[in-house]
Order: C-alpha cells, then structure tokens, then sequence
C-alpha cells in the first residue's frame, strides 16, 4: 500500500489500530518527547496529540516506532523486499542478443513511470504565510540540556549551483526566533557541500523545508544516496509511481512535495553563523554546542489543516534506528555489486549506524577479511563506519548472540585486528580531534593455513540430521 501523504498514512495506522490519539492538551517542551519515547522502547503505537499545548496544529510521532511500521510504511512486507527491488535495477546489463535487449527496454520503461510529475495546484500551498511566526507551531523540545526547539524531521531542499540538480537532506533545525532556524548540516551532506559554494561567491542560498510528506518521501530524505541522484527520484522508484512535486512559491528552481504538510521558504546567509545546540542525539549523548549557518525564513506555505510531524532521539531503540535497518537493506545489493563476496551485513541497532558492522563473506584467498574491511571503509557513508568485524558465510550476522560467540572465539587480538585512521561522524564524542579518528577492523572468520595458522580448526559441535530428524518426530509435542 503507497499512501498520498502523511496524513493518508496516519489514517491508515488508525485502521489498522496502530494509532493512540491523545486527546488532552499535551506540552510539546518535554512531554510529548517522554510519551513517544516509552511508546517506541514498548514498541507500542504511533501518537498523534490532537491538542499541543500553544498551538492549533496536532502532532505526530513514532511514526516508524517498529520494524513492522517500517515496513508498512514503504508498502513492503520485508524490509528483504527493497533489496530485491534495488537488485533488479542494478542487474540491468550489456544486451547481448535480442531478448536481452527486449527485457532490457522493459525495464527502462516501467522505470519511466517513476518519474516525478510536476504539478501547478498543490496542497501544500493552500495557505500562505508571509508574517512568518514559528512560535504558532509546536516544535519540541525533547530533552533537558536541549538548546532549544528543534525541527526534527525536515526534509531540506538545496540546489547544486553548477550541476544544477537538486538534493534533499534530512538536518536537525533549532529555532533562534520566530522566522531564523539554525541549519545542521555536517561536513560530509549533500547541503554542506552545496552551502560551500555559495561561501565561497558571497551569495544568499535558496533553502525550502518541507514538514510532513508520505512516509517514503520522507525515509528518502535520510538515504545516504550518491549526491547525483535525486531523492525524490528515488522516492518515486521506492513508491512505483512519481511523486508529485510543485514549484516554490518563492523560488523557481527548488520544486517540493505537493501533499507535504508545511513549507518553509527562505534563505541560508553565507556570511552569518550561529551557536547551535547541545542536543540530545542519536547517539545518546548529548551533540555538542557549536556553530552552524543560519536559516532565514521568509513565507511558509501550508495545508489548511496541516498535521506537524516530529521524532525524538536519544539512547536506542529509537525510531530512527529502524529507518537504519531499511538502509541496511536497500544498499546491501549495491554492496554486493562492488564486493560479491558479501554475503550479508548487520548495521546493529545499538551502533547507531556508524560504530559497528558485521559482515559475512565467502573466504577464498588469504587476508580476504582485511581486503574486504579497507574496501567497505572506502565506499561513501561506510567511510565512517569505527569498527567492522568480517565473519565467514556460514554465520548469520544479524544474530547479535552468535556474532559475540564467534568474535570471542575466533580472533587473536594481536593477529586479527588492524587499525587506520579516517574521518568519522561529526557526532562521535570520543576522538581527540572532532571529525577524524581511528579505526578498528576485525577478521573473525577462520584462519587458513596459507594465512600462517599451523593448527588444526576445529569444527562446530552439531548433533547429526538424522538425529535431529528423529527427536523431531518423537518427541516434538515435547518442544512447542
């Protein structure tokens, strides 16, 4: 199922009774932070606070709060169901013979009905702000050494100035008064690099925000995709049929998602920085103050009965943690296609995407393990990746229990565990230099003898099939 908009989706949770609708006045300074944060450790439902306290204009939350809302969400039964999608795309090869070129053209046409379609009404302009007033809106507050209100699920649209593609991130934004926001976009994003540009020539930077779109739209935001493909492109792929977008009302060249909820026009002043921060983050910690550019915003279009949508952060499972695990599994085949070696990878939950990866491979040549760990710290995003621990094929990596057993039984530290040195998450608290930092690789997959390993390696204690077949069928109403 595809849904039009967030609000479209939210009806959808209600009937399939995963929606909680709170219908009391609600504090968004903390308290709606304390109610989605239970709900999501409970894995309970999505909430949508009919009365924020200070505004008009009702709140959604855990909108991605389980593995099963994910899913749901991006219209797939398994999260394994994007993998294939991704697949099929990236096995597009050389024709060589007429029904290679035939399934080849069909492909290709089906994936033109992807493309964003361009629209001149939209919802999304319905209402048009010009005495801009973020204090009507009930931006939270979610944690108590918070800086301030942040926006926390933005979708933020900037433009490359010499390719002229568009690009859009996902960047938390503090509110510093009722029409500036501060701009956290790290050194690595699509946005960072673009805002580099117009530093450089002395130049306002054109910036809308979009607040609220269809679950897909907004999991796109937060793909760390290549910075030549668009993600709204990207949304429509994911969605079988092109989102549709419209033209900014302030700018002619930034076009954003007809159905979102609210949007935010303006501009980002090259010359002016601001503190911003600490935050309580992704991490669990608290991302410390530091100074970011400054978001000026000068008209904000609406739905006339606009839903707000917001998500906390902190010490995982969070919400966030499983939009990680559909990244996880979209970008496995485009690993694959570089490293065919991958059997499979774990992002774990409580690495917070970047400290740990678990990976299996197919051993063939000595050091293999090592080869394939330089390689992976080589491909975009995998770059900030701390530690990674290469398993062999036969162990299931997303077996947290058995991942620990074989790590434990399998390395000789001083043998099996290289260090380097690289650039690392800006929000990584615990290096001596902010931005770069060591990092740890770890091969755990059994030693060969052209590898230096002398001894015999035993092999795992398992009782025979037919022996299992056995107390299967004799004793089984024993083990339900």
């Amino acid at each position: 199922m595809i849904f039009k908009d967030l609000q479209d989706y939210i009806n959808a949770l209600e009937k399939k009774k995963e929606l909680l609708r709170v219908k009391i006045e609600t504090d968004p300074i903390y308290e709606m932070a304390e109610i989605a944060d239970r709900l999501v450790k409970q894995k309970g439902k999505a909430v949508l606070f009919e009365k924020p306290k200070g505004s008009k204009i009702p709140v959604a939350m855990n909108l991605f709060g389980t593995i099963d809302r994910t899913q749901f969400a991006l219209g797939v039964e398994s999260l394994d169901e994007l993998s294939l999608r991704v697949k099929e795309l990236i096995n597009i090869e050389i024709p060589t013979n007429f029904w290679d070129k035939l399934r080849n053209i069909m492909k290709f046409k089906e994936l033109s009905h992807y493309l964003p379609k361009i629209v001149k009404n939209a919802p999304c302009q319905q209402v048009i702000e010009d005495d801009v007033d973020l204090f009507k809106y009930p931006i939270l507050k979610t944690w108590p050494q918070d800086g301030g209100r942040f926006i926390t699920l933005p979708l933020v649209f900037t433009k490359n100035p010499i390719t002229k593609k568009q690009n859009c991130g996902m960047y938390r934004m503090q509110v510093f008064s009722k029409n500036t926001t501060g701009m956290h976009w790290h050194i690595h994003k699509d946005g960072a690099y673009h805002f580099s540009y117009y530093k450089k020539n002395k130049i306002k930077m054109p910036v809308c925000v979009c607040i609220g779109a269809d679950p897909i739209t907004i999991y796109s935001a937060t793909a760390p995709l290549p910075e030549d493909i668009d993600e709204m492109l990207f949304a429509s792929f994911l969605r079988k049929e092109g989102i549709e977008l419209v033209k900014s009302s302030l700018w002619d060249d930034i076009y954003v998602p007809a159905n979102a909820e609210i949007v935010l026009e303006g501009y980002v002043d090259p010359d002016e920085l601001m503190l911003e921060g600490p935050f309580g983050d992704h991490t669990g910690y608290y991302s410390l103050a530091d100074y970011y550019p400054v978001f000026h915003i000068q008209r904000i279009t609406r739905k006339k009965n606009p839903i707000y949508p917001a998500t906390i952060v902190g010490k995982p499972p969070m919400e966030d943690a499983y939009l990680g695990k559909a990244t996880e599994r979209l970008f496995l085949p485009i690993i694959q296609k570089i490293l065919p070696e991958i059997v499979d990878i774990n992002l774990p939950i409580e690495g917070i995407f970047h400290n740990f990866a678990f990976v299996s491979i197919k051993k063939q040549f000595p050091a293999h393990a090592f080869k394939v760990i330089n390689a992976l710290w080589g491909l975009g995003m995998m770059s900030l990746t701390k530690i990674i621990v290469v398993f062999d094929d036969n162990v299931d990596v997303q077996n947290i229990s058995e991942v620990i057993w074989r790590l434990g039984n399998n390395i000789d530290p001083q043998r099996d565990i290289i260090f380097t040195k690289g650039p690392i998450d800006v929000l990584d608290h615990a290096s001596n230099i902010a931005q770069m930092g060591s990092k740890m690789g770890i091969d755990a997959t059994k030693k060969l003898k052209s590898e230096g390993f002398l001894r015999d390696w035993p092999d795992d204690i398992e009782m025979p099939k037919e022996i299992k077949d056995l107390v299967d069928k004799k004793w089984s109403k024993y083990f339900k």
